[in-house]
């Protein structure tokens, strides 16, 4: 719902900082705080995938196991 809500903002806001930029992405990772948020959401990521594929390769240890 509330991607819902802000999705709009958020790509007019990502328009006009790319038009002010030139295009460059680089805006997006020189600045403080979109550094910070781009590293807090890698970091996000990072916790929900390095566990699911923990789980996926001790499946597929035991799989092998039983062969």
């Amino acid at each position: 719902m509330l991607a819902f809500l802000l999705g709009p903002l958020m790509e007019v806001s990502m328009r006009q900082a790319l038009l002010l930029s030139q295009g460059s992405f680089a805006i997006f990772f020189t600045r403080p705080i979109s550094a910070a948020c781009l590293g807090i959401a890698a970091v996000l990521l990072l916790t929900n995938v390095i566990p699911f594929m923990k789980e996926r390769r001790k499946k597929i240890e035991e799989i092998r196991v039983k062969e």
